[in-house]
């Protein structure tokens, strides 16, 4: 029970702390919202020219999405080989060497699948 006390300790330190940073930020910053050069926008000191709305070629989109998919495949793919470089250790996992496999050969063929349509359809051109 007395860690239980501490950690209810803790907790309420930290809201207390919370709450006192948003009470002086409120007493402290300034209330004049629609003056001067606050909403204007702001890039490095530098005056804003034209619009911020402009349009982006697709390609950097598409791009962006395949290197997504390999890096995604690539989060999953070096645990699964881990969990089979552990299966024959004793007191390792009592999955089977086929299931792994099976995963293995499932990731790469994301892999396979997303590099042959985005050749297809031509994302991976750089005009």
């Amino acid at each position: 029970m007395p860690e239980y006390i501490l950690v209810g300790v803790f907790a309420l330190v930290g809201l207390m702390f919370a709450g006192a940073a948003m009470i002086f930020s409120r007493i402290v910053a300034p209330r004049f919202p629609n003056q001067g050069q606050k909403l204007e926008a702001y890039e490095s000191g530098e005056k804003p020219i034209g619009s911020a709305r402009i349009q982006f070629k697709i390609g950097y989109y598409l791009f962006a999405l395949v290197f997504l998919v390999f890096d995604v495949e690539a989060v999953f793919f070096f645990p699964t080989l881990g969990v089979l470089r552990s299966i024959g250790e004793p007191g390792g996992l009592s999955i089977s060497r086929i299931a792994i496999w099976a995963e293995l050969f499932f990731f790469i063929g994301v892999l396979v699948f997303a590099l042959v349509y985005a050749w297809r359809k031509k994302v991976l051109e750089w005009e």
